[in-house]
Formats: structure tokens, sequence, C-alpha cells
């Protein structure tokens, strides 16, 4: 239209309808049609804000994990175990729906507490007593107690198992999550997060292994080693960044499900930027290390990206780094600023009724 032609005409007459422009049209959520949760998430992804968020988010999880050419990498952070969310990383295993986990060890320490069959129990706030609560030996998460004979008792345990090993061979995050594993494979009847993973060959990474009761522990079983006159074992966490750097090099596509955020998110992401300096700085001129990016990403987390730090990161951020594939490679990312505890049931279980999972 020529700007005679437009002179013409009425303001009103040049705007547009949204649909000429091929705009989405928002639709209200009709709960009454809703008899699943993969209903009630395909209409939140048609409404506005965390709900559109979290309803995108089972889309592209949908979307990574049929992807069979896709290596799927979960990782974990937060009090995921002691809230009670550990059955449904357990599912996320036992249905194959990842093949590898970074997470923090706490998370994963929690987690064994629980396989045992050992309790969690809820604090109240006004109710109870910090103080008191450490002379009883309840050590408090937000909401939640963890006993402290709870974790003396997996001390010993993991004395047990590890103490079996060669203390001629380091120790590395994902062996010593395989040989707790194996040990609840053998012994327990329930599930367990480091059981499911140990039956399905899914490797369990901890980056910051000593941040953990798990780490305290083998430091305590290399103190009774030094007072026994043994060898100490040592550990090598360069062991681990291999490992898991072959996984993602042979792999054709790769997805990201991050629960949380911290040191297991940024360790999964830095694989990439890895294998790039690798091969810059070796002068190696292999082009399989090139862009060994994530295709598809979810992530789960409240924090917001104006605090600057890594947790609340956008993956367009990511993007900048070479860690992340932009959309207009191909790149399917969405993101949810919520408490895991409520998006990370709903998601999964949707894309469990997507898979026909029951």
């Amino acid at each position: 239209m020529s700007k005679e032609e437009e002179k013409g005409l009425r303001k009103e007459d040049l705007l547009h309808d949204g649909f000429q422009d091929n705009l989405e049209p928002l639709e209200p959520l009709d709960l009454g049609k809703c008899k699943t949760v993969n209903d009630l998430v395909k209409a939140m992804s048609k409404t506005a804000f965390q709900g559109r968020n979290l309803g995108e988010a089972v889309d592209v999880l949908e979307a990574m994990i049929k992807d069979k050419d896709c290596f799927v990498v979960l990782t974990l952070s937060g009090a995921m175990t002691p809230a009670k969310m550990g059955l449904i990383i357990c599912d996320l295993i036992d249905h194959g729906m990842v093949n590898a986990i970074i997470s923090t060890g706490a998370l994963i320490t929690h987690g064994f507490v629980e396989a045992q069959g050992m309790a969690h129990f809820k604090y109240k706030f006004g109710e109870m007593n910090d103080r008191e609560l450490y002379y009883k030996g309840y050590d408090r998460i937000y909401d939640i107690i963890e006993l402290e004979k709870n974790l003396d008792d997996t001390e010993d345990i993991i004395k047990d198992i590890i103490g079996k090993e060669d203390a001629d061979i380091p120790l590395h995050s994902a062996k010593v999550t395989m040989l707790l594993g194996k040990y609840l494979h053998e012994n327990i009847k329930g599930r367990g997060i480091l059981k499911s993973a140990y039956e399905k060959n899914v490797p369990v990474f901890i980056p910051a292994f000593t941040d953990s009761e798990l780490g305290l522990d083998i430091g305590v079983l290399n103190a009774r080693r030094r007072m026994d006159g043994k060898k100490e074992f040592t550990f090598n966490s360069f062991a681990d960044l291999e490992e898991f750097s072959k996984l993602i090099l042979k792999s054709k596509t790769l997805g990201i499900f991050t629960v949380g955020g911290g040191v297991p998110r940024n360790w999964a992401q830095q694989t990439a930027p890895y294998l790039d300096i690798l091969n810059k700085r070796l002068n190696l001129n292999q082009d399989d290390l090139y862009f060994k990016r994530y295709k598809y990403a979810v992530r789960i987390c409240p924090e917001p990206s104006f605090w600057g730090g890594l947790s609340g990161c956008t993956y367009s951020e990511g993007v900048s780094w070479g860690k992340i594939m932009p959309k207009e490679e191909g790149g399917m990312h969405a993101e949810v600023l919520c408490d895991a505890t409520i998006a990370l049931p709903i998601v999964v279980k949707a894309v469990m009724e997507r898979l026909g999972i029951k």
C-alpha cells in the first residue's frame, strides 16, 4: 500500500488483527475439558506466564525423549530427595527417559538414605526450636527434618562398600555412585535413584563431590585408614570429566533437563566449550569436537536471571558460550521459573502420559 493510499484510510483501518501476522492466539483454561495431567498442561501452554512455560517445557522434554539420537542429561540440585521427589527421578531412569545424571552429592546422599527405608519428617514453623533440634540430632532442611542417626548409619554402610576397594586405584564420583547402586540392587527391595541407575547403566556424576555428606563419609573413611596405618583413597575428579566428555562426544544429538541449577547444571554444559578449547588450543583440527551443543534444553528453577548467577542464567546466555544450540539453528528451549516440587511432578507425569507410560 502506498503512502498516498494510507493517507486516505482511518487509523483503525491500518491496525492489524493478529491473525494476519500469524500470531498464535491464547485460549481460556477450561478445567472441565481437562481429564488428565496431559490435558491440563496442553491447555496451560495456551495461557500465559509460568503456566505457559510449563506447558511448553512438556513439549520440549517430550521431543527430547522421543528423539532416538538424543543423549539426555538430567542435572539435579536442591533438596529433591528429602522433599520426596526421588521416585520421579527413578521413573525417568526406569523408563529410559534419561541417559546420564549429574547431581549434587547431598541430593544423592539423602536419596541413598531414603532408598534404605530411613524416614524424613516434617518441620513445623513456629512449633519447633532449631537449638533443640540440634541437641536431639535433627538436621533441618527448610521444612524437612533429616535424622543425624540416618547419616551415621549411612556412613557405616559407605565405609563397608568403599573400604573393600583397592586404594591403589583412584576413586571418582561415577565409580562411587555405581558401587552404591550395586549395593542397593543386591540388598534393598525398594526403589532408589542409584539402584535404578545401576540397573539401567545410567552413570551418575557428582562434580562437587566433597561438598556433601557422601564426600565427608569417604573423608572419615580415610581418617580411619590413617589411624590404622592403611593407605588412603585418592579421588580423581578429572576421570569424571573425561568419562562424561566421551559420552557427549560420541552422541549425535544432546538434550539437557535441568532441575535447579548450580554446579551440576554448569558442569553438564561446560563440556561443549571444553571440547572446543581442546580443539583450538591443542591444534587438533578435529571436526567432531566442534559445536557439541545441547539441542534440547528444559530448566525448572525459580532463580531469576537478573541476580547474575549461573542458576538463573537463560539458555540464550548459554548460546553465547557455545553450550546451547540457538533456536535459529533448530534448538528447542523451555524454562519454568517455579519450585521444582510443583513443576517437576506435573511435567514428568504429562510426558509419561504422552509416552503411554503408566
